[in-house]
């Protein structure tokens, strides 16, 4: 069983206020009710809430420290899973204006420490064990989504320091706390990524933060009220090929973690959520100013990468120069091949079929 009172153990009360309480106490509920954690899973899910909750502190502190200042302009990509987000979001990153917390970052923050430093090196190797354990017991999810210690991760990273990430779900069958997080308010979610990203300037400010999270999507203006002159990069693919890829992602966390795992509620669950985040994305992309949003498609992206990177950079006004056009080139032939792999599943394996989805997701 996962106990709050062990986890908040030596934990700063400062840091927990009512939302995260509120919070803690769903995830709670829903891991020991619902979530059929083995005795490893039990554990990693403890050790996982702890050392955010850890984290969370040491970011609280850190922020009542610093001066208050404008993060750098954030470059946010966001489409539904599996739609070629992370291809473009690698892409982007060979270009050096463009800044993203690394892996290690995430799971250690604080102190801060200096570039190619002694700490920081320890700390990319307790990454490394970090991921050791990962590959033991998650062992195809390199196939499906590869992680290293130095490299750029995702958001959903960012956000467990809230305890507002759908991480916890790709870990366990925990549909109350889906609920919850569908319905929550997700600005507390980003004010807490808006302070993580304020302590990590005090060692490097960029010339722009570079984000990619699918669970951004459905979150612009809440987004937008920490990060007023964010642009977002929209990567559109038939849901009828992203949603078993996700299915199956997640389905190959929780064989790690949990005893067994029911792929058609899996697979209803993921589109209910996933439906839900698109439908608000569309009525809150009504609203906000063309002008920081831009929509491509993944077989565009897939076909022809270096001119839809051209087309970003036209669209933002960002300037883009031939060392980052050549690294990018340099980037293409590998990750392209990254991003049209073949892996097994389908939309029956999950009880869904292909009308269903499009019509949840409004793709036509």
């Amino acid at each position: 069983m996962v106990s709050k009172s062990a986890l908040l153990r030596g934990i700063e009360g400062e840091s927990i206020d009512s939302h995260c309480e509120e919070t803690l106490d769903i995830l709670i509920k829903s891991l020991n009710d619902e979530g059929n954690l083995t005795f490893f899973g039990n554990l990693a899910a403890k050790y996982q809430i702890r050392q955010h909750l850890m984290n969370r502190s040491l970011i609280y502190k850190a922020n009542n420290e610093i001066e208050s200042h404008q993060v750098s302009k954030p470059i946010i990509v966001i489409g539904l899973p599996r739609s070629g987000t992370t291809f473009l979001f690698n892409l982007l990153s060979q270009d050096v204006s463009n800044r993203s917390p690394l892996f290690w970052e995430m799971m250690k923050p604080l102190p801060l420490c200096g570039k190619n430093s002694f700490s920081e090196y320890t700390r990319i190797k307790r990454s490394d064990a970090i991921l050791f354990f990962k590959d033991r017991f998650v062992p195809k999810l390199d196939d499906l989504h590869r992680i290293r210690s130095n490299s750029p991760e995702e958001c959903l990273l960012i956000k467990v320091f809230a305890l507002q990430s759908i991480l916890y779900f790709y870990m366990a069958n925990t549909p109350l706390y889906l609920e919850y997080l569908s319905s929550s308010d997700t600005r507390v979610s980003y004010k807490w990524h808006h302070k993580f990203l304020r302590v990590l300037e005090e060692a490097y400010k960029p010339e722009r933060w570079l984000l990619k999270d699918p669970s951004h999507l459905g979150n612009l203006e809440e987004i937008l009220s920490f990060y007023p002159d964010a642009c977002f990069v929209h990567i559109r693919r038939d849901p009828a090929e992203t949603l078993p890829s996700i299915c199956s992602l997640t389905s190959q966390v929780r064989r790690g973690f949990t005893d067994n795992v029911d792929l058609k509620d899996l697979g209803k669950k993921t589109l209910e959520f996933w439906a839900k985040s698109n439908d608000k994305n569309e009525a809150q992309k009504q609203r906000i100013s063309p002008e920081s949003y831009l929509q491509i498609e993944y077989n565009d992206l897939i076909n022809d990468p270096l001119n839809i990177v051209k087309d970003i950079y036209t669209k933002f006004s960002f300037p883009l120069d031939s060392l980052s056009i050549n690294k990018m080139q340099d980037y293409i032939e590998e990750g392209t091949k990254e991003a049209k792999a073949k892996h097994n599943y389908s939309l029956e394996d999950y009880g869904l079929d292909i009308q269903e989805v499009h019509n949840k997701l409004n793709f036509s």
